[in-house]
C-alpha cells in the first residue's frame, strides 16, 4: 500500500521532515520558497495532505484544485490563513498546535510591554545616533510596570499567563475583558477582574492583545477605541495583524494621543503600514512572539503529530473544525 503524500509548504526543521518521511511520501520546500497561491496549488494537487505554517491560505479554490487534500496542519496557534467553513464543507481536516507555545508567547508578550513602557528601543536608536552627550532628568523617562494596572483583551492560554505574570511577579492590577467571562478560580490564578472593554481602555496604563482574529474582532481597537485610552497608556499587541486599525494607531502615536505602542504583528504582514516606520514611541518585531528554538520543534512537531495520528486513523490531536464527512478522493 503506497503512502499518502504530504507538501511541507515551508522550510522547517529537518529532522522533523526525516520524521514526516517515516511515514509518507514528503515534498519538502528546504529553500523555502513562497510558493504563489497558484503555485501551491499545483503542488497540492496529488497531495492528500499540507503542512503548512500559517502564511499559506487554504480557501475553496486551492481545495477545488487539490481533489486528494485530506488534512492541512498549521504549525501555528492561529489559523486566519485557513478559510474554515469552506474547509469543512469539503471534508477537509484543519489542526494548529495550541499549548506548546504558551509560556513562550506570555514571556514575549511581557517583554515587549517592558520594551515599550521603559522605551528600549528608542533609547537604544538614539545611543546608535551618537547622540547621547549629556544627562538629563527626563531623558527617556518611561512607565512604570510594577504597581500599574494591566489591561488584557482575550484571556485564553496566552492571556492569562500574561495575567500571572503581572499579578505575581510584578504586583500590578489585572483587568480583562473576554468573549465569555473566566471562572472563579482561573480569575483567582489570574488574580484578574472581569471589566466590559471602555472601561478596560480608559483605565489600563498596559493594554495588551491576545484574541484571535475573526471577522467579529477585525480592528478590535480603532480611531474610537484609541481615543479612550489615557495619553500615558501603551498598547501591546501579539495577537493577529487586523486586530488593530495600523493606520489609526499611527495617527494616535504620532499625535501622542496614546504614550507608545510594542507590535509583533500587522495587518497585510510582512508589508508594515509606512506611518507605523516614521513614528519614533513603537516597538516593532516580525512575528516572533513564540520564536524559541524549543518551541517552533514544539510546534513543528506537533504539527507532525496531527498528520501521523489522521493518517493513521486515530483521528487529529488538535482539530480546530470538524468536517461532517472526510474526503474520499
Amino acid at each position: 500500500m503506497s503512502k499518502p503524500r504530504i507538501l511541507v509548504a515551508r522550510a522547517i526543521f529537518p529532522e522533523v521532515v526525516e520524521r514526516l518521511a517515516q511515514h509518507f511520501e514528503v515534498e519538502s520546500n528546504p529553500d523555502d520558497v513562497i510558493w504563489s497561491p497558484q503555485e501551491l496549488a499545483a503542488r497540492l494537487a496529488d497531495k492528500d495532505g499540507a503542512f503548512t505554517t500559517g502564511s499559506q491560505r487554504i480557501d475553496a479554490a486551492l481545495i477545488a484544485a487539490a481533489p486528494r487534500l485530506k488534512i492541512v496542519a498549521n504549525m501555528a496557534v492561529g489559523y486566519n490563513n485557513f478559510d474554515v467553513d469552506a474547509m469543512t464543507a469539503a471534508g477537509v481536516q484543519g489542526t494548529n498546535t495550541p499549548d506548546v507555545l504558551t509560556e513562550t508567547t506570555a514571556d514575549f508578550g511581557f517583554a515587549l510591554l517592558m520594551a515599550t513602557a521603559r522605551r528600549l528601543t528608542e533609547s537604544e536608536h538614539f545611543l546608535r545616533a551618537g547622540k547621547w552627550t549629556t544627562w538629563r532628568y527626563d531623558m527617556f523617562a518611561g512607565s512604570d510596570i510594577h504597581g500599574s494596572t494591566l489591561g488584557i483583551i482575550g484571556m485564553g492560554r496566552i492571556g492569562q499567563g500574561i495575567a500571572k505574570r503581572g499579578a505575581h511577579g510584578f504586583g500590578m492590577n489585572v483587568v480583562y475583558h473576554n468573549r465569555s467571562r473566566l471562572s472563579p478560580q482561573l480569575e483567582g490564578e489570574c488574580k484578574a477582574r472581569y471589566v466590559e472593554k471602555d472601561e478596560l481602555l480608559r483605565t489600563a496604563d498596559h493594554v495588551v492583545l491576545v484574541l484571535p482574529y475573526t471577522p467579529a474582532s477585525h480592528h478590535t481597537i480603532g480611531a474610537a477605541e484609541l481615543a479612550l485610552m489615557t495619553p500615558t497608556a501603551t498598547l501591546i499587541n501579539i495577537a493577529r495583524g487586523g486586530i488593530v486599525d495600523d493606520a489609526a494607531l499611527a495617527v494616535a502615536l504620532h499625535e501622542r494621543r496614546i504614550a507608545a505602542a510594542g507590535l509583533d504583528v500587522f495587518e497585510g504582514e510582512p508589508t508594515v503600514h509606512p506611518d507605523l516606520l516614521t513614528v519614533p514611541n513603537v516597538v516593532l518585531t516580525p512575528h516572533i512572539a513564540s520564536a524559541t528554538v524549543p518551541t517552533r520543534l514544539a510546534m513543528a512537531n506537533l504539527a507532525a503529530d496531527n498528520l501521523i495520528a489522521f493518517f493513521d486513523g486515530r483521528g487529529p490531536l488538535t482539530p480546530v473544525n470538524q468536517p461532517a464527512a472526510m474526503r474520499s478522493a
